[in-house]
Parts: C-alpha cells; sequence; structure tokens
C-alpha cells in the first residue's frame, strides 16, 4: 500500500527567512520547492502578473462566467485538449460531479476508482446531490484492469432490478498514490471496451500535464481517449482557482446551467482565466525540461551517502527520497532552506519525503542544487 500524501507547504515568508540565514544565499525568486505541482504565487506576484497580461494582451470582464476573457480561455483549453468544447468551473470536484451526472443521466451507477479524488475527498456528494452511486474498483492500487471494469459491467445482468453504469471513471496520475499512473495502454484497452459497451467514460485528469510529460505521450492522446476530460488550472497553470472540463459540443453545451445550480458561476472569474492564458504557452516544454532536469539531479544525489532516490516504475512528477539511518529529516530540510531549498514539511516518514518536481527546478543548475544538498548532509545526524 502507499503512504497517502498531504505535506504543508512553506510559505514565501518561509523561504525568505531561510535564504536570509544563509551566508551567500539565494534570494526567495530563485528557491526550488520540491512540493507542489506549479509555483506559488503570492498576492504581490499575482497582481504584478495579472498587470502584465491585461498591458500586453487585455482582460475583458465576464458575467458569472459567461463570456470575456473566461470564454477565451475555454476555447483555448478545448484545443489544448483537441476537444470541441470546454467549460470552466471554479472547482475539480464541480467538474467531475457535473461529468458524472450528465453522463449518467437516467441512470443510477459510476464506476470510479476507489483510491479517486472524487470517492475518497468530496463526502457522498454525487450520492447526496445527484442520486448517483459510485461503485469502488481497484482498492488501494491506481486504477482498475480491463477485466475488473468487465466484471463490473456484466454484473448488472444478475441482478434482480439492473441498475447499469453510466460512466467510468478513471484518475491519473493518483495523487494518494504518490502520482502513479494508469499505463497507456491499460486506459486504451479500457476506453475502448466501455466503447463497445455504449458506457460513457471520463477522465479525472487533474495533473494530465504532469503525466504526459512523465510518459512521453501527450495530453491530447490521453484526452482522445475519453469523452470528457477535467483538467485543474490552479494546481500548476498560475490560478488561485478554476478547473476545466472539456468534451464534445453536444456534451458541453447548456451545461453553465447547471454550473449556475450548483452556484459555480462566479459573478467574476476573469482573474483565473487571464492568469492561465499567461501561463499556459509553453507550459508542456517547461515542464518536461523540470522532468529532465530532475532526472539527471536524482541519479547524482544516488552518489551521495545517506541518500537513495528511486523513483516508481509507474510514477509521474512524485519521487520518494529515502534518508539513511544517520540523517534526520528535519536537520536535512532546515538545512536545505539555508540554499533555498525546500522539502515538504509533512507526509511520507521520517525516513522518506516525497519529493514533488515542478518548474521551480529550472531555476537552479544541477550542479548547484547537488552542492546544496552535499552541504546540507553534513551535519544531519
Amino acid at each position: 500500500m502507499v503512504t497517502q500524501v498531504h505535506a504543508r507547504q512553506a510559505s514565501p515568508t518561509e523561504v525568505k527567512s531561510g535564504t536570509r540565514r544563509a551566508q551567500g544565499g539565494t534570494g526567495a525568486d530563485d528557491a526550488v520547492f520540491f512540493q507542489g505541482d506549479g509555483e506559488r504565487q503570492s498576492p504581490e506576484t499575482t497582481i504584478r502578473l495579472l498587470a502584465s497580461y491585461q498591458a500586453t494582451s487585455g482582460v475583458t470582464s465576464d458575467s458569472y462566467s459567461l463570456g470575456g476573457t473566461v470564454e477565451e480561455l475555454e476555447h483555448v483549453m478545448a484545443r489544448y485538449l483537441g476537444k470541441e468544447s470546454a467549460l470552466f468551473v471554479p472547482t475539480g470536484t464541480l467538474a467531475n460531479h457535473l461529468a458524472i451526472r450528465k453522463h449518467c443521466a437516467t441512470r443510477g451507477q459510476a464506476l470510479v476508482p476507489e483510491q479517486s479524488h472524487i470517492y475518497r475527498d468530496t463526502g457522498d456528494s454525487i450520492a447526496r446531490l445527484s442520486g448517483i452511486q459510485l461503485v469502488p474498483l481497484a482498492q488501494d492500487r491506481p486504477g482498475p484492469t480491463a477485466g475488473e471494469v468487465r466484471d463490473a459491467l456484466d454484473r448488472v445482468a444478475t441482478d434482480r432490478v439492473p441498475s447499469p453504469a453510466g460512466v467510468v471513471v478513471l484518475e491519473s496520475p493518483v495523487r494518494r498514490q504518490m502520482g502513479r499512473v494508469i499505463s497507456y495502454e491499460d486506459i486504451q484497452t479500457i476506453t475502448t471496451l466501455c466503447r463497445e459497451r455504449g458506457v460513457a467514460t471520463h477522465l479525472d485528469g487533474a495533473r494530465l500535464f504532469m503525466m504526459a510529460a512523465a510518459t512521453g505521450v501527450s495530453v491530447q492522446a490521453y484526452s482522445a481517449l475519453f469523452g470528457t476530460v477535467y483538467v485543474s488550472v490552479c494546481k500548476y497553470l498560475g490560478a488561485p482557482f478554476g478547473a476545466i472540463l472539456a468534451g464534445t459540443r453536444e456534451f458541453i453545451d447548456g451545461l453553465y446551467h447547471d454550473r449556475r445550480m450548483f452556484g459555480g458561476s462566479l459573478p467574476a472569474a476573469w482573474m483565473a482565466a487571464a492568469l492561465v492564458l499567461q501561463g499556459l504557452p509553453g507550459f508542456e516544454e517547461r515542464f518536461g525540461a523540470a522532468m529532465t532536469r530532475a532526472r539527471h539531479l536524482f541519479s547524482a544525489l544516488n552518489h551521495l551517502d545517506g541518500l537513495r532516490i528511486s523513483p516508481l516504475p509507474d510514477g509521474s512528477n512524485i519521487v520518494p527520497l529515502r534518508l539513511d539511518a544517520g540523517v534526520r529529516r528535519e536537520a536535512l530540510s532546515q538545512r536545505l532552506v539555508e540554499h533555498g531549498i525546500v522539502l515538504p514539511m509533512e507526509g511520507g516518514t521520517d525516513t522518506e519525503i516525497p519529493l514533488t518536481i515542478n518548474t521551480t527546478i529550472l531555476r537552479r543548475n544541477p550542479d548547484e542544487l547537488l552542492d546544496a544538498f552535499a552541504h546540507a548532509l553534513q551535519g544531519c545526524g
């Protein structure tokens, strides 16, 4: 079983206070965070980025998340995902809910991974608000096999009162499973089975860009296998909130009414949309470069006494850092902060730290980061 990760992130203030203590230390703008999927933005930075985008591209207001820059973002994200249409919603929880609700229509069940966010982290929201039962598959694993999906679909035939599933949901990467991914081949097999059975499919692809960078399979290639896909825009694309639900034009048309019904039509969402439009161009290339740099660094770290890094074979952008018996986690973390490197303060164990790769690793060259770890290891026993 994989340890669940809920790591508290150090604030920019904590990083600044740590880097100020170091002789010749780097500033917070050069800090490398091995936590979180994206670059954390302070209010000051967010305001500066918005002002920059307004000056170069202009921002047009929306009316309860309709029109303006929000609509522009919807069109752009639909193209990125290879879908006909897209809808902006304030949270990923609502994006998944709306997709499952519409796919199921009058059907009362949805097949979901047992470790998925929609099953484990949203209470019984879909059952209580939409009357749809979530049937969990693949306990303690990233996702089900095609055989498990087939058995779940076939089981209905033996029920006294048939209640067929309206949708099969997959989540990948799976945060509760250290960012592990379902293989592209398995996803192909499962979605092909569903098409043959006439059952809709939905991808919880909150971190879809992470998966694409880790596997080399494009975002559009993954998206093409599913009827609908949700992507987060607040985890790593620069927005303070928001998500995109994409699918066919027929599926998305009119769905803004459901968004409003659930209280999700924010009076003004232009700020989030503008920040995403600013951060999206070139992001795939930047994140791919971050993954490459991280792999080189982790390989080099394995030559240091006291540390061992073994990427998960089906992992994405989370890698476990294992500490030898003589290395104390708290001491290592404190010494690295002095070098402008921030590790997760919580999550994992005393001897294993889940490092999350994001684009902040591009702020420093690998040799400098390696030297920082080497110096930090001194006196951590």
